[in-house]
């Protein structure tokens, strides 16, 4: 049975979502401590994070990116405040997907089977490797062998980009999108400075030979095609 955690202050709409959601066979857990929203959710351990943005103490966004710190449960922002602003705020914090409110409760089931589709086809594995190198998404470590970097959390998602689609052009835009989530604004120029700063850290094993430019478009693990 799939695990549902909805943060709504408003007791009425939480108390029909869950309703509904268990007609739908979901388990489903309202937040109550909006203090500790993301302890809670941590503890609880959903398949996927329903979050209004106006809260009391804390808004939607703060949780939002407290958790993107620690997990990569889906989340999908319920909100009335359903302007450009937000929405773009609510993606870029690494939202799932935005639901206007007022909403079809069929429409949203619809869309919560879909993200939680997606989700399972994702690997959950945090290790990759590419020729050798092994690149590990929870110690923020690559290695070759017995030789191991320590990276920065960026450094680390952007390699991880890179080994999830090795030899394949990873645009400059998705990686900026994915770096985004640190609440830290990387643009273009940024961006490069944290590629020459990566290659160099792990000039020391070898991979940055592996780290290719096309200028103006992305990089690349491995020369490819």
């Amino acid at each position: 049975m799939k695990k549902i955690y909805v943060v709504e202050d408003d007791l009425q709409i939480a108390e029909t979502l869950a309703s509904f959601l268990r007609k739908w066979a979901f388990e489903v857990q309202l937040a109550i401590d909006f203090q500790n929203v993301a302890e809670a959710v941590l503890r609880y351990q959903p398949d996927l994070v329903l979050m209004d943005i106006s809260l009391p103490l804390y808004n939607g966004f703060h949780w939002c990116s407290e958790l993107r710190k620690q997990t990569d449960v889906p989340i999908v922002f319920l909100s009335s405040a359903n302007d450009n602003m937000n929405i773009l705020m609510a993606m870029n914090m690494g939202a799932d997907d935005f639901i206007a409110k007022p909403f079809d409760l069929q429409i949203l089931v619809a869309k919560i089977q879909a993200i939680l589709r997606r989700s399972e086809m994702l690997p959950t594995t945090h290790c990759l490797n590419y020729q050798g190198f092994d690149l590990d998404l929870e110690a923020f470590e690559v290695s070759l062998e017995e030789q191991i970097i320590s990276l920065t959390k960026n450094e680390a998602k952007i390699l991880g980009m890179l080994f999830q689609q090795p030899e394949k052009l990873v645009p400059k835009e998705k990686i900026m999108e994915k770096l985004w989530e640190s609440e830290e604004f990387i643009d273009a120029n940024t961006l490069s400075v944290n590629m020459t700063r990566l290659r160099k850290k792990v000039a020391a094993i070898g991979l940055d030979k592996q780290i290719h430019t096309e200028k103006g478009k992305g990089y690349r693990l491995g020369k490819g095609e």
